[in-house]
């Protein structure tokens, strides 16, 4: 099973925006992605309402994961780790992707 490892870098966590954002990037990889913090049980990284109620704050280490068994058809596990290292990527980079608060 590839798995690899994030720090969550947006300032509100796995919320609202990166939220919808890291969800979309799973979902546009076409891989069954779990997401999980230590100590908690893995969620389905392409629900919006499990990321966002897995309380994912900023700071926190998360571990992506896709069950080589549910890789989809025609799916390598190359593909599979190329896939999390993208999100890795995204986790750790959210930081700059949020807009400020306006007043």
């Amino acid at each position: 099973m590839p798995v690899r490892k994030a720090i969550v870098s947006a300032a509100i966590g796995l919320h609202a925006r990166p939220a919808a954002v890291f969800v979309r990037a799973v979902t546009d990889t076409g891989m069954p992605v779990t997401i999980r913090k230590d100590g908690t049980d893995a969620v389905d990284a392409r629900s919006l309402l499990e990321v966002m109620t897995a309380d994912f704050n900023c700071g926190c280490e998360v571990e992506l994961g896709i069950t080589e068994s549910a890789l989809p058809e025609g799916r390598s596990l190359t593909e599979a780790e190329a896939a999390l290292t993208g999100l890795v990527e995204l986790l750790e980079s959210q930081a700059s992707q949020e807009s400020p608060a306006t007043a």
